[in-house]
């Protein structure tokens, strides 16, 4: 049961928590951007509140240094101890560097290098156990019995909730009459903060959450009535892959979130393209959940002005290139064919040249001779392409066959 079972967050902690954060060198305000792109894509207002230009990339340094700075005022802390898939660990780094307090977190080894590397830059001592998030919390806390450090949780303490809820007042003073707010859930920190201060700002805004399918736990949390735990996740959205939520975030959730939809990680990557795309923003998978939730059939905003939060922009160079591989793919634009051809001289030339002719780009080509339902003196060419799009494709694929040739396409 979590130590905060009897605990809550209200509007005045977050008041408290906004006096805290008086230091623009810790959070500064971020902007807000109209994207008429996807005014025309959902049908509504949209307004990005591009929390991912954040100085630690993320939100996070709000809770965290809400929550350090009270331990400091109350003179009871030397060292801070977190756990975090990385952007977490960033804003306890940065938040107990400045307050001149030691730290050290706990990361799993699957934790993108670039998010290693910037919670050391911000001052942090980095240890990396175990393979998921839940194995480097259990680590982190065997740390904190062992000494007299303070533990800061990524979600489930209230002062961590009260900062978070900081961003709410903000969002709320640069769009008073928003319609509806989405925010991503991990751990659901961040929209019991968010959630807590609409309902005393602007009671009658929507509040959306969203998580992705393979880390979902609010809704089956929701429906049983106390929070559920997953064994593993399969995400690309790593910030917000905890599995899991505490009994202080849910009953923040049930008394102030309207709606909880999920999304797929093919949805987010579609999204963090998009806003590469057409925002020209560079968000990580769990920033980008909310503008994929709006994309989505999941949730309705025509005629309304809405606010995604971009919550997070550390995305990872590795898993940019596999969300736009897995993104061209789906639109064609990188294509693999298998074609069926006599194993004889000129025949790779040939279909080469055919695919050269319409202005496409030859990736890579491989041969396969050891097919079950190949023929003696058959082959196959593996060809990967990139070209402009599906129309393109298809153009590609009827000349080659219009050379009777047998074309498949094999992306899928």
């Amino acid at each position: 049961m979590s130590q905060n079972h009897l605990a809550t967050v209200d509007f005045a902690d977050i008041e408290q928590a906004a006096e805290r954060l008086d230091d623009p060198s810790v959070v500064k305000r971020t902007p807000v951007e109209r994207s008429t792109s996807l005014d025309e894509v959902t049908g509504g207002e949209v307004h990005l509140k591009m929390e991912h230009l954040q100085w630690t990339g993320s939100f996070k340094t709000r809770g965290a240094y809400n929550k350090i700075r009270q331990c400091v005022e109350a003179d009871d802390v030397e060292r801070t101890v977190a756990a975090s898939a990385g952007n977490h660990a960033q804003g306890v780094a940065l938040a107990s560097t400045k307050l001149g307090v030691d730290s050290t977190i706990v990361m799993p080894k699957t934790a993108p290098q670039t998010k290693v590397d910037a919670t050391r830059g911000y001052g942090a001592e980095v240890e990396l156990v175990g393979s998921n998030f839940q194995e480097a919390m259990s680590f982190a806390k065997e740390l904190v019995s062992e000494s007299d450090a303070e533990f800061v949780h990524a979600y489930d303490d209230p002062a961590i909730v009260a900062g978070q809820g900081t961003l709410g007042v903000e969002m709320y003073e640069d769009l008073p009459d928003v319609d509806t707010v989405v925010v991503p859930i991990g751990g659901g920190g961040l929209i019991s903060g968010i959630a807590t201060a609409f309902s005393e700002l602007s009671p009658d805004t929507r509040i959306v959450g969203v998580q992705a399918v393979g880390a979902s736990t609010v809704p089956d949390s929701l429906d049983k009535g106390i929070p559920q735990t997953l064994d593993s996740v399969d995400t690309i959205a790593d910030g917000i892959a905890t599995g899991g939520i505490s009994e202080l975030t849910l009953s923040l959730i049930e008394e102030h979130v309207d709606e909880v939809v999920t999304v797929t990680d093919g949805e987010i990557a579609r999204a963090v393209l998009y806003l590469l795309e057409r925002a020209k923003q560079v968000v990580e998978g769990a920033g980008a959940a909310s503008v994929a939730a709006v994309m989505s059939d999941e949730l309705d905003v025509r005629g309304e002005t809405v606010m995604p939060l971009l919550c997070g922009g550390n995305l990872d160079m590795t898993m940019l290139k596999t969300v736009l591989v897995h993104a061209l793919t789906e639109r064609e634009q990188l294509l693999r064919l298998r074609v069926r051809i006599d194993d004889q001289p000129g025949k790779m030339e040939e279909v080469s040249g055919v695919i050269a002719d319409h202005g496409a780009n030859i990736q890579t080509i491989r041969h396969e001779r050891s097919a079950p339902e190949l023929d003696v003196g058959e082959a196959y060419l593996v060809f990967q392409i990139e070209t402009s799009g599906a129309e393109h494709a298809r153009r590609i694929i009827r000349t080659i066959r219009g050379h009777d040739y047998e074309v498949r396409h094999i992306n899928a």
